[in-house]
């Protein structure tokens, strides 16, 4: 029956949030257009619940896969006879996309389980949902698994649908996996490596059977909490321990090959219920996993290795955007055929475990510079990504809208226990509090001193809480006191960024704080994505010249202190300035747009150049000497900040002209022409010789960003007295740390080619 009641109920609900929700025409089957009053029946049982869909299957993006639909408590295909492109637009867009551009039959994207829920299905193409088309019924179907049919999205989201859009594991009977400790050592330090392996079950956790457990399986065990790697373990002592404790077999067997990412994806014997003997002869797998160097305890024994792969612009430890280094510079990796075998080897490459997804379309923002690698396909038991096969790239296959991500398992560390923020409107923000144990070994919570507390130390905070990017760092916090916490325990913190708790950042071993009032509590904004800024290197290095610029046209930079101080003591307006020119083009390439800490109102109106500064500085410009001593400067306040272009499909939001509001979309960029003012360097007094030209956006952190190590641009520079040369302009992170340490000692020039 068509449930009219809820109707009204979920229609108000719509209207509420903004949005239209399927299941507003949610109904069991399909309704006679022709009834005016519903008819009664003996036990009405309306299906209220939206039918969930999903796609799974390898290899894919997260815009395409095998069909799935969750029906009667299981998840179950969609056999391939008469579909069509029809019954493809109404899936994809029940899975939040706008249409379909295709469909595949015959199992293109590997055999489903369970049942065929569907077969022979029938849509005019728009349905709401999959189950108001013709079809022989739920269950009713005359077709194998070699049939399953899956579909084509068009990579384009409907705006504000919530369902995640990444590729996900299929955890089909088995969702938590844990190693209980039983040395009483073990018990006490996180991260876990070594214990027996249970599986939540029911209410409670059961064990595995060890018998014909092999090295495969702790290699998938291992990877699913977290670690690279399985360790050697010491059967003889936990038989002793395990033969005093009941244990409660579930799993009989386990047969991994290695390179799943999840137990559940190994062909596995439940137990059975009523057998006499669910182990005879064997006892409870024991695991024991070597983890990541992020995560050991004895520093000792870190090696300092050399990296041929990253992660970038992820707001969580293991999660990023993958770039790969060749010939001394970084690249991404094109997310054709991108899956989960290829992903877990990047991660355990890094110190993680096996991948948790495996994103595409760039979802951890786009890199800048070369592409390197297309249709990776790791098999997932080699060393590198580069020991995988992989197409090179042309320029027709892949754009950076195309980069690939991977989230990682990483081990539970709990260091989100030990802090917490209160008093916040969302749970996104607050006045931070820290746990600290005095000694008698009691815990009471304790406030953090706000002096020179700032973006880096609120990114720590938010990293630690789990709750992404910091937005911003507050140094007084007039939220809500509803924790009655007035101590200060914390003072002098300051950390480089990328620590994954506050106390592993440097702070007063005794609390020092000169305003101790609460309200002088550092706090934090947290936010789920940030921007990035990075500069055009090659654009700079193509655009260098220099201009020897009369002192009568240079009242107006003077003014916004654009010259070097010697220009205070020239004979204005007679004379001039030698300027060292350039273009900079600043790429937002994050997931958020880029706008002035500073609301409009407290903007600074210049007359003389006619527009506002929403920054006081947004920009540095430094000639530097070999030992890398300061020879000349010039700075960038926010000229103003806005769209000057962007990358295909997006559209500028942000125009200075008439007050407008000021910022950098995500996929736009700003461009500082080479011939306005203030866009130089004053080298007037700088004397002939090999420098080094920086160019550092946002120098101060006032706006934050998912990465600052990109912030940075630096070149070699040759100045003869006459003209200028500029040769291998990058970006902080572009070179590896061998080509980074070879920059510095840059030989000069020869024959007017830069060597």
């Amino acid at each position: 029956h068509f449930n009219r009641c809820l109707v009204p109920l979920c229609l108000a609900y719509s209207l509420l949030f903004g949005l239209w929700l399927p299941s507003c025409l949610t109904q069991t089957t399909p309704s006679n257009t022709g009834m005016t009053t519903p008819k009664p029946s003996a036990s009405p049982q309306p299906q209220i619940e939206r039918l969930r869909v999903r796609l799974a299957g390898f290899p894919r993006k997260h815009n395409e896969g095998r069909i799935e639909l969750f029906h009667k408590g299981e998840w179950g295909t969609i056999c391939d006879d008469d579909f069509s492109i029809s019954n493809a637009n109404v899936l994809c867009r029940q899975l939040g996309f706008v249409s379909a551009t295709g469909w595949t039959h015959s199992a293109k994207y590997g055999k489903g389980q369970g049942k065929i829920w569907l077969d022979n299905v029938l849509c005019n193409g728009g349905e709401k949902s999959i189950e108001f088309c013709k079809s022989r019924g739920w269950g009713n179907s005359d077709c194998t698994h070699d049939e399953d049919a899956g579909v084509v999205c068009k990579d384009e989201r409907i705006p504000g649908f919530v369902d995640s859009n990444v590729i996900d594991v299929n955890e089909n009977k088995i969702e938590e996996v844990r190693l209980r400790p039983v040395i009483a050592m073990a018990k006490k330090r996180l991260p876990i490596t070594e214990g027996v392996v249970e599986v939540r079950y029911k209410d409670g956790w059961a064990q595995i059977c060890d018998l014909g457990w092999t090295t495969k399986n702790t290699h998938v065990v291992c990877g699913m909490l977290g670690f690279p790697h399985e360790r050697k373990v010491n059967r003889n002592f936990y038989k002793l321990y395990l033969e005093r404790q009941k244990s409660n077999f579930h799993i009989h067997s386990v047969a991994c090959t290695g390179t799943e990412v999840h137990l559940a994806a190994c062909p596995l014997e439940f137990s059975k219920p009523n057998a006499t003997s669910s182990c005879g002869g064997g006892m409870a797998a024991v695991v024991s996993c070597m983890p990541g160097p992020l995560f050991i305890h004895n520093s000792g024994l870190k090696k300092k290795f050399q990296i041929s792969v990253k992660l970038k612009g992820g707001a969580r430890v293991g999660e990023g955007r993958v770039e790969v280094l060749k010939n001394n510079e970084w690249g991404t990796v094109c997310d054709d055929r991108w899956n989960l075998q290829s992903a877990s080897v990047v991660c355990r490459e890094l110190g993680f475990g096996s991948a948790k997804e495996a994103l595409t379309g760039a979802r951890m923002g786009q890199g800048m510079g070369p592409i390197y690698m297309n249709e990776v396909k790791c098999l997932g038991q080699e060393k590198s990504i580069w020991n995988c096969p992989f197409r090179n790239i042309t320029s027709e296959d892949c754009k950076h809208m195309e980069d690939a991500a991977v989230r990682c398992n990483v081990p539970y560390m709990g260091l989100e226990n030990s802090i917490r923020i209160t008093g916040g409107r969302t749970r996104y923000e607050g006045r931070m509090e820290v746990l600290r144990s005095d000694s008698n070994g009691t815990q009471s919570w304790g406030l953090i001193c706000g002096e020179n507390w700032g973006t880096n130390e609120a990114m720590v905070a938010c990293r630690q809480l789990g709750l992404g990017y910091a937005n911003q760092g507050l140094q007084e916090t007039w939220y809500w006191d509803n924790s009655n916490v007035t101590e200060m325990v914390m003072s002098g913190v300051k950390c480089v960024g990328n620590e994954m708790a506050l106390t592993q950042c440097q702070h007063h071993k005794t609390v020092s704080c000169q305003r101790a009032a609460p309200k002088f509590a550092a706090g934090v904004i947290c936010s789920e994505t940030a921007s990035d800024l990075v500069l055009n290197a090659p654009l700079v290095q193509q655009s260098v010249y220099i201009e020897d610029r009369p002192l009568h046209m240079l009242y107006c930079a003077a003014e916004e202190n654009c010259l070097s101080k010697s220009a205070a003591k020239a004979n204005w307006p007679y004379g001039h300035r030698r300027l060292l020119r350039f273009s900079s083009e600043i790429h937002n390439i994050g997931r958020a747009d880029f706008k002035p800490k500073a609301g409009r109102h407290s903007w600074v109106w210049h007359a003389c150049h006619g527009h506002y500064h929403s920054m006081d500085i947004f920009t540095n410009y430094d000639l530097l000497n070999a030992n890398g001593s300061k020879v000349a400067e010039g700075h960038k306040a926010s000229f103003c900040l806005e769209d000057t272009d962007c990358q295909e499909g997006v559209s500028k939001r942000y125009e200075c002209a008439n007050f407008g509001d000021q910022g950098i979309t995500v996929g736009c960029w700003d461009t500082y022409r080479h011939d306005i003012d203030c866009q130089w360097i004053d080298i007037t007094d700088v004397k002939p010789g090999n420098y080094i030209l920086q160019v550092v956006l946002n120098p101060n952190h006032e706006v934050a960003e998912s990465d600052f190590t990109n912030n940075a641009m630096k070149c070699n520079c040759k100045y003869d007295g006459h003209r200028i040369w500029l040769h291998n302009c990058h970006t902080g992170d572009a070179f590896s740390e061998e080509a980074e340490r070879r920059f510095e000692k840059y030989p000069g020039q020869m024959d007017n080619q830069i060597s």
